[in-house]
């Protein structure tokens, strides 16, 4: 019952030290949300400018596949999406195209096998995508076409030149692991 007061009593007290360092009568400022980030006016501004951006109005079929950031990265949707949206699991107009029965017809890039596996069921679905990967815009979106921000020095190392443009994910997934 004593050890019971004395945490008690222990946590109240550092709930009061936790609310804010004092020195004297006055708080310790904390960090400004200008101070974060590439924000430079306050979130309730007005005068908050975004930056110019478009995105590829080339339809599917008609565009260039764009280089992975690194080995594994979600590529990036590299057409236009107009008309695609939403993505739900009785409509996935991706896998019009994207469908590995289909791709290779159409000239498109093929789901890879971790999106037709179920990693909760450790099994392999029959048709379609695996529940957990019918929405395609969760790790896949388009490119805009913009100016950076700040400069990226950025250099991904592959192991090949063949993972640029596709995913061995499944097959690396545990590596390191076991």
């Amino acid at each position: 019952m004593v050890y019971k007061a004395i945490a008690v009593a222990f946590g109240i007290s550092m709930l009061f030290v936790g609310c804010g360092e004092s020195k004297g009568d006055k708080q310790t400022a904390g960090v400004d949300e200008t101070q974060i980030g590439l924000r430079t006016a306050p979130l309730e501004s007005e005068n908050v400018n975004l930056v110019d951006y478009t995105f590829s109005t080339k339809a599917a079929g008609e565009s260039e596949k764009i280089e992975r950031s690194f080995e594994n990265a979600p590529p990036l949707i590299p057409h236009d999406i107009e008309g695609m949206l939403p993505i739900t699991q009785q409509d996935n107009t991706c896998l019009g195209c994207h469908d590995r029965e289909i791709a290779e017809g159409v000239g498109a890039t093929p789901v890879p096998t971790s999106h037709i596996y179920d990693l909760r069921t450790m099994k392999q679905v029959e048709s379609g995508v695996a529940d957990a990967r019918y929405n395609c815009t969760q790790c896949h979106v388009p490119q805009a076409q913009t100016k950076p921000l700040v400069e990226n020095t950025f250099s991904p190392e592959f192991s090949s030149e063949s993972q640029k443009h596709q995913s061995n994910l499944l097959d690396v997934l545990n590596q390191g692991v076991k």
